[in-house]
């Protein structure tokens, strides 16, 4: 399994959170746009007591514990302009803001060169195609692990998923068919320079996050590794019923959560909340979320 590799912390120069929050790492901008909110349920955490996971997140002051944010982030530095998930398009009648938010800052989907996915649940491909079935971000070349692409195009593992999980592989299996001209694969090489994949299972087979180094300045968006951090960061052990292997995802989250609180390493993830970026303390038996 491979994590970030060890090395000595380094300052982050942080700027104002805004609606679209950003950080400079070194040469790059890195901006959180939101795609809007999930609508889920704490019953779908499993590891922790319910009342326990509620009084969580209503210490942390969540008005709605049950709802799951959803993150996408823009990389731009040194003539790249490189998208990190897609959101859910408005599928389901969840999320779907992402487009909008890009346009409000002045970024338009041909600007976008590169989308590097971390996995392929719907929340982060279902932006990915527009109502016609064709890709929205024309332009760019998409990205993800070898991993995760057999796992959606695996008939056997289709078969014995239920209703839900044969609606996920079959967007899944027409998103990458829609993109296939542009569908490129990790080989562990930079993707470009400063930016690295960091395959961390679990979630799904090939989940991978991102890396960022540059002038000694580092940022790890590592996708899904908590859908409700708070929850997650206190008690690790709690996983999702989106893991596909529950037990690997926990010794991803533990092994990882460990290394970046040890080197105060800035973090990026899909479903931190609508801030975006934080950094990880060990608290406890846990760990705890700071800005």
């Amino acid at each position: 399994m491979q994590y970030i590799p060890e090395c000595p912390s380094a300052p982050h120069r942080e700027t104002t959170p805004s609606t679209s929050p950003s950080r400079q790492v070194g040469e790059f901008l890195v901006t959180a746009f939101s795609d809007g909110t999930l609508p889920a349920s704490l019953s779908l955490l499993s590891g922790i007591d319910a009342a326990e996971a509620g009084a969580i997140q209503r210490i942390a002051g969540i008005a709605e514990p049950g709802n799951i944010h959803i993150n996408c982030y823009l990389v731009q530095g040194r003539g790249r302009t490189i998208l990190v998930d897609a959101g859910t398009g408005g599928l389901n009648g969840a999320g779907g803001l992402l487009v909008a938010n890009l346009g409000a800052a002045g970024i338009g989907p041909d600007d976008v060169d590169t989308v590097l996915l971390t996995h392929c649940h719907p929340d982060h491909i279902g932006g990915l195609l527009n109502t016609r079935g064709q890709p929205v971000f024309k332009r760019a070349e998409l990205y993800l692990h070898p991993l995760e692409a057999g796992y959606w195009r695996d008939d056997e593992k289709m078969k014995g998923a239920g209703e839900r999980g044969q609606r996920n592989f079959a967007l899944a299996r027409r998103t990458l068919a829609a993109c296939a001209p542009d569908v490129r694969f990790f080989d562990g090489s930079e993707i470009a320079p400063g930016i690295n994949p960091v395959w961390l299972p679990g979630h799904t087979p090939g989940h991978t996050g991102f890396r960022i180094d540059s002038d000694e300045e580092r940022l790890l968006i590592w996708g899904d590794i908590v859908h409700y951090p708070h929850i997650q960061f206190a008690h690790p052990a709690a996983s999702i019923v989106f893991d596909c292997n529950p037990a690997q995802a926990e010794a991803t989250r533990t092994a990882l959560l460990d290394q970046v609180a040890r080197e105060n390493t800035l973090v990026a993830g899909m479903h931190l909340d609508q801030t975006g970026f934080a950094r990880v303390r060990r608290a406890n038996d846990g760990y705890h979320l700071y800005r």
